[in-house]
This record gives structure tokens, C-alpha cells and sequence, in this order.
């Protein structure tokens, strides 16, 4: 028999850690290869850590609710040898001795990791605070307790502690003298400038600095009879957090234009039966509306940017993030890499893999990393028009409405006329520290001139 050391396996370039939600397998349970060990959550999106060996699951290294980096052991899974060799394990030749487990070395063991737990104990929410996992983190590799924590005053949304406060937090430990002062009575400002002598000019006493009024906490809300209390799921304490984060840090604008997409709908309608067949996707107009927002991408470089500090990073590949809606009411953003690049075809198979995977919390984390630039369809909801949070850390989000048959002023050589068209609003919020309100109504333009100029008669 051999250990396998199960890691928590790289998920993608820009994800580092994450948080585990629950262990699917207990201690002494039978794991056969590819099977789900474990169930883990970054950011966005939740995911399953397969077994890569068949065994017995020996030992179980975190908890629920603990954050792992990237690489870390998570847990040991006794299984044949010749399976862990089979993986490129070394063998006992090349592999360093290990210690022989005696029933005393067990004991220290066990007394150590009793003492890690007693000296460094989890930080956890309760339900008058909840704290983020990069907050959490912190907090762990800081070696702040829970009692320190919860005594932090927090400048975020309901008194919620941010990460720069718990970062001014440790710069005033830090910088705190190590003894206390000794106290001393001043005198009196009134009663300085009195005994000054004539001949003296009264010396100028420099005021005390008062300290800044802390900020009031909210009223708390109490639940009446009859109310039904409903704990909020991790998705959505992120999703606030990330929303209250965006504001807070992008001063939102938005620009509204209308869009004529009466030659869309027709199109759509005339080629939409035929590509199924041919294709066996179903052709929605999200495609279509992506292809638009890439060409304007394009035409406008300064739209596909992000802001770091005070410097301006442009982004070589148009990546855009498409607002997917889950099970549980929640939105996730997957990503298109490289949407200059595809044609409608391939567009429309990539949009349909993502939605249809999100729906199934089947995504991969690299699924939503990496977007410069993101599309939200509010009008699947009826709505006729929207003002989206911008996601960062990009500058602009665009909201598509609902399509509605209205009358309308057509133009034609004839002259002008009323008609039924099929129009929708645009709406784009847009970052007004980098993005001023002609390119951020110029790009919106843009998107409604390729819509508006579709060509009736193009094959796909």
C-alpha cells in the first residue's frame, strides 16, 4: 500500500486560492479514479476536485469553509503502489525515509495540531458580520483572532470590513508605541494666553486634532412574526461584496441609444430552422448582438481597457463576458476569448456551451476569467432598458433591452412614413474616470450602426 497526496489542483492563471464547501467523501470511504472528492469555490463559480487514483480516503487535512492555495495537500488517499508510480510518484528507492508512526509519535502529534487549533481558530461570519474570503485570508496569515476582527470598524456596505481597513488596521499595530504615555493634565488655552505679560504677544497654541467621527452603523433590521429569515448563499454574499466594491470604485455613467433590428428579426426568423438542421444549435440573437459588440470593440480600443492605480492597461485580446443566469436566481459572467475572431458560427456554439453550462454548474474557472469587456441581456427579463454595474476591473458594461414591435418613423426616397418596426434600447454604463461621455456615447453608437446595418440577405 502507498499514500497519494491529493492537491488542490491549478484552476486557472489568475486563481490563486480557494474555498472549500464541503467534502463529498469521508474518511474510510472507497474513491475510485475521477471520481469527486470534494467541492471547492473561488470567486465565481463552484467546482468538483476528482480522485486521480483508486483507494481508501485515509485523511481529511481542512475543513469546510477553509481557504487552500493552489498546490497544497488537501488530503491522503491510501491505494496500491503500483497506481501511485503509475502517476510519476517515486518510488521508495528515490524517495526520503519517512518516520515509522509509533503510538507516541501519534500522541505529539495530535497534542501540536490541538494547540494549532486552540492558537489559531478560524475566522468565521456570524449573522450581525460577514467577512470575505480574501478578508478571512488576511486575517489567518496576519494571526488576527476573531475578537480582533470584529473590533475593526468597517467602511464597507453595513459596516462590513474591507480589505484596506484591515490593512490600516496593521499599520496602527504596527506603528503603536510600545508602552503607554504618561498622562498629562494640559493647561488651560484661555488661562496661557492670560498670563502672558504685556510686553509678550500671546503664543499661538496649535488646536488638538480631533478625531474623525466614526461612521454609524446601520439601524439593525428586526424580523417581525410571520417573517421568514433567509440566509444568504455564498454566490450571493459575493455578489454583493463585488457589486458594492464596483461602486465604491467606479464613478458610473451611462449613455442610452434606440436600435431599429427589424432587418435582425427577419433575418433570424428566414435562416433560424435551416441552421438548426444544418448546425443542430439553436441561432438566439446573443450571437449576433456579441458580433456587433466585438466590431466595436475593435473600432474603439479605448472601450477594451482596465485601470490599475493611475496607469491605463490596454488589452490586446477582446475577451467578452456574457451574463448567464444560474439555477438559483444568481448571475455569472462566463467569457468568449478572442470574440473579434470568431464568425457567427463559432460564436453561436460558444455562447450556447457556456449558457448551457452555466445552467448545469458545469463551468470551469478559466470559463470566467479574463474578460475585458461584458454584455448584459436584461431584456430576457422584460426589461425594456437597464443601468448594469460596471464589472471590474473593466470600464464599461452594456445592457441589452427588451425587443417590442412599435410604430415608428421609417425614412425612405418616397418620403417619410409610420410602420411597425422592431426596436430595442441599448443602455451603457460606462467608467467616467477613463471614459469620457463621447467615447462612451460614440462606442454605444457604434453597436446600433451594425445592428441597424445588417445586411438581409448575408448567409451563414
Amino acid at each position: 500500500m502507498a499514500k497519494f497526496e491529493l492537491k488542490l489542483p491549478k484552476m486557472g492563471e489568475s486563481v490563486a486560492e480557494a474555498t472549500i464547501t464541503s467534502w463529498l467523501k469521508n474518511v474510510g470511504d472507497t474513491i475510485e479514479a475521477d471520481e469527486a472528492v470534494l467541492e471547492i469555490a473561488t470567486d465565481k463559480v463552484d467546482s468538483e476536485v476528482p480522485s486521480e487514483v483508486d483507494g481508501v480516503l485515509t485523511e481529511i487535512l481542512y475543513n469546510v469553509d477553509d481557504i487552500v492555495k493552489v498546490g497544497q495537500v488537501i488530503a491522503i488517499i491510501e491505494t496500491d503502489a503500483s497506481a501511485v508510480q503509475a502517476l510519476g510518484a517515486p518510488n521508495q528507492d528515490s524517495a526520503p525515509a519517512r518516520m515509522v508512526e509509533t503510538p507516541e509519535v501519534a500522541q505529539v502529534a495530535q497534542t501540536v495540531e490541538a494547540a494549532k487549533t486552540a492558537v489559531a481558530a478560524p475566522v468565521t461570519s456570524t449573522e450581525d458580520r460577514f467577512y470575505s474570503p480574501l478578508v478571512k485570508n488576511i486575517a489567518k496569515e496576519e494571526g488576527i483572532s476573531q475578537s480582533e476582527l470584529d473590533s475593526i470598524s468597517g467602511t464597507g456596505k453595513d459596516g462590513r470590513v474591507t480589505k484596506n481597513d484591515i490593512f490600516e488596521y496593521l499599520e496602527a499595530k504596527k506603528s503603536a508605541p510600545v508602552s503607554a504615555p504618561q498622562a498629562s493634565t494640559p493647561e488651560p488655552v484661555k488661562e496661557n494666553i492670560a498670563a502672558a505679560s504685556p510686553q509678550q504677544e500671546p503664543v499661538a497654541v496649535q488646536p488638538t486634532k480631533e478625531k474623525a467621527p466614526e461612521k454609524p452603523k446601520a439601524a439593525p433590521v428586526i424580523a417581525s412574526n410571520g417573517d421568514e429569515i433567509i440566509e444568504m448563499s455564498r454566490m450571493g454574499k459575493l455578489i454583493a461584496h463585488h457589486m458594492v466594491e464596483s461602486i465604491q470604485k467606479s464613478a458610473h455613467v451611462q449613455s442610452f441609444i434606440e436600435a431599429d433590428v427589424t432587418n435582425i428579426w427577419n433575418w433570424r426568423n428566414k435562416v433560424k430552422n435551416d441552421f438548426a438542421k444544418r448546425e443542430g444549435e439553436n441561432l438566439t440573437f446573443t450571437p449576433i448582438f456579441l458580433e456587433a459588440v466585438a466590431k466595436a470593440l475593435r473600432e474603439f480600443p479605448m472601450m477594451n481597457i482596465s485601470l490599475q492605480d493611475d496607469k491605463i492597461i490596454k488589452k490586446k485580446h477582446i475577451n467578452i463576458g456574457m451574463a448567464a443566469a444560474l439555477p438559483d436566481g444568481n448571475l455569472i459572467v462566463p467569457v468568449i476569448k478572442d470574440a473579434d475572431q470568431l464568425n457567427l458560427i463559432g460564436m453561436t456554439k460558444r455562447v450556447n456551451d457556456l449558457a448551457n453550462r452555466a445552467r448545469l454548474n458545469q463551468l470551469k474557472p478559466d470559463d470566467i476569467q479574463g474578460g475585458t469587456y461584458t454584455v448584459t441581456n436584461v431584456g430576457t427579463f422584460g426589461s425594456i432598458m437597464g443601468t448594469p454595474i460596471i464589472n471590474q476591473p473593466q470600464v464599461g458594461i452594456l445592457a441589452l433591452g427588451a425587443i417590442r414591435k412599435v410604430p415608428a418613423v421609417v425614412e425612405s426616397p418616397e418620403g417619410d412614413f409610420i410602420g411597425i418596426r422592431y426596436r430595442m434600447f441599448l443602455s451603457h454604463s460606462y467608467d467616467h474616470r477613463v471614459v469620457n461621455g463621447a467615447l462612451g456615447g460614440q462606442f454605444v453608437k457604434a453597436v446600433k450602426d451594425y445592428l441597424e446595418a445588417w445586411d438581409v440577405n448575408r448567409e451563414i
